[in-house]
């Protein structure tokens, strides 16, 4: 089993208040536990591993730094996200479904992200075990273990997400073990758990989550607020399909959040986590820079690295449903010379200093709660309120949008339109979120399959015409559990426990 603890480290900072942390080498102890100002210092320290690269596998490092990383791994292995070539080989492999035989190496995504996950975990417990004694303000300590519970919450929802098929439907399915105790050498690994027992603690723990933030100040971008924590529980209730939940989270973030849905020029570059629509986000100083190792690297051709050698595009029948004075075409250069018969370069993504490797990440934007929202309450029926919340955002993107559309059907392939309001609501939210939510898990969530054709702009090499992307049951985007687990976890047997190593069982 994983029970690595991450050093603890400071958080960048540009204001008066920030967090005067030292380094430290154990999680545990009183001096950090022992009061919730002191419990800040670890907190910090997996805040910054989540935007840091190197730490979670023994290689293939700069496709790994964190929260951003496997973020980008989602959405290439979607059909919206194009990438026009191998490159490098960063994230190509995700990109063709070439990761899960790759299980019993350290350097690759199933040791990557188990590892990554289950360290955010028992760094979590860490905490939360000194939830009874930690002494301080009720506010400080609601702080504090508040976003302990937040982690690992989001933490086994990425883990369920990438290491299970999606919750609805799938319930009895095997999911990952689940850990709440602190964890150390010696600790015996639990055993796979069902789907629904994941979702169960994930529910639990983001509940408690908003219930503690809520009536505290963040004292940093980087760190989880209540609002960001309803956007959270927004989006597992959507994977759930609790639209009430998902609407009311949703809902909850927008009126108590002072983000507000912005221009396109407002957030240019989509870097800044001083924007006014930034919910949620890591704010990276010159000395944190990933360099090489980071989601910039890979988007924005102008730094003359893995952006241009694997240029990321959009796919071009997408990018044909935005009205003429949308203004998110900026995001996208359809006259780029290099495109040839790909699809339209990428100009979303861009440093904010290309000369010292700068610029922040962003993890959660106010624009996606309206759509939530809206996705919500059209599934409950209540299309004027769906509409009223499209509305908030597309008014803001063009100015001659309107949506007359009803219903709720979608075609049993991302390319079978069906005309419904819900299906206009996912392609809003395929647009606005191109390259930030994952793509992948939404088409999962959605139980819809894909095809990726030339006429989207994919090159031969990715299309992946003879394997079963059509089909939401298969196993293809369900990572094997790494074998460094079955080596350490007297409970896991890679026999009978072990995810399918091909597209199906």
């Amino acid at each position: 089993m994983f029970v690595g603890l991450l050093a603890c480290g400071t958080l960048a900072s540009c204001s008066e208040d920030a967090l005067e942390t030292s380094p430290t080498d154990s999680m545990s102890g009183d001096g950090l536990m022992g009061n919730a100002n002191a419990a800040l210092v670890p907190l910090n320290g997996i805040y910054r591993s989540m935007y840091t690269a190197g730490w979670s596998t023994t290689g293939n490092t700069h496709q790994c730094y964190g929260i951003s990383a496997y973020t980008l791994m989602a959405e290439v292995m979607g059909e919206d996200l194009i990438m026009n070539d191998m490159g490098s080989g960063w994230f190509w492999f995700d990109c063709v479904y070439n990761v899960k035989p790759r299980y019993t190496s350290g350097a690759w995504r199933s040791y990557d992200l188990w590892n990554a996950y289950y360290t955010w975990v028992s760094n979590a417990n860490y905490i939360l075990a000194a939830e009874e004694t930690m002494a301080g303000d009720e506010t400080d300590r609601n702080y504090v273990i508040g976003q302990a519970y937040a982690i690992r919450a989001y933490s086994y929802f990425m883990l369920a997400q990438s290491f299970a098929r999606t919750y609805k439907g799938h319930e009895s399915d095997p999911c990952c073990p689940i850990y709440t105790e602190p964890t150390v050498a010696g600790t015996p690994g639990q055993p796979r758990v069902s789907v629904q027992e994941v979702y169960n603690q994930i529910t639990s723990d983001i509940d408690k989550a908003v219930n503690l933030l809520k009536g505290t100040n963040r004292k940093h971008i980087s760190h989880i607020d209540y609002t960001v924590a309803c956007g959270l529980k927004a989006r597992i209730a959507l994977v759930m399909e609790d639209w009430n939940a998902a609407k009311s989270a949703a809902k909850e973030a927008i009126a108590n959040s002072s983000c507000r849905i912005q221009s396109v020029e407002a957030f240019k570059g989509v870097n800044s986590t001083s924007a006014k629509n930034v919910m949620w986000g890591a704010e990276v100083i010159a000395d944190q820079s990933g360099m090489y190792a980071g989601l910039f690297t890979h988007m924005d051709w102008e730094a003359k690295a893995y952006g241009e050698s694997a240029r990321k595009q959009i796919n071009k029948q997408l990018y044909e449903k935005m009205g003429l004075e949308d203004e998110r075409r900026a995001w996208w250069n359809p006259k780029d010379a290099t495109n040839k018969s790909n699809g339209y370069q990428q100009e979303k993504f861009k440093f904010s200093d290309i000369q010292t490797w700068l610029g922040d990440y962003i993890w959660m934007r106010i624009e996606e709660m309206y759509l939530i929202a809206a996705e919500a309450e059209c599934r409950l029926g209540d299309e004027a309120s769906a509409k009223t919340d499209l509305m908030a955002l597309m008014s803001k993107r063009d100015p001659k949008y309107s949506c007359d559309k009803t219903g709720t059907a979608l075609g049993k392939l991302t390319t079978d339109e069906t005309g419904s309001l819900l299906e206009e609501i996912i392609t809003q939210r395929r647009i606005e979120l191109w390259g930030e939510a994952g793509r992948i898990y939404d088409i999962r969530r959605l139980r819809q399959g894909f095809r990726r054709t030339a006429e989207m702009g994919w090159p031969s090499s990715a299309i992946l015409a003879n394997r079963p992307t059509d089909d939401p049951e298969c196993y293809m985007w369900v990572l094997t559990i790494p074998q460094a687990e079955f080596d350490g976890n007297v409970n896991m047997d890679a026999a009978t426990d072990q995810n399918p190593t091909g597209d199906y069982k």
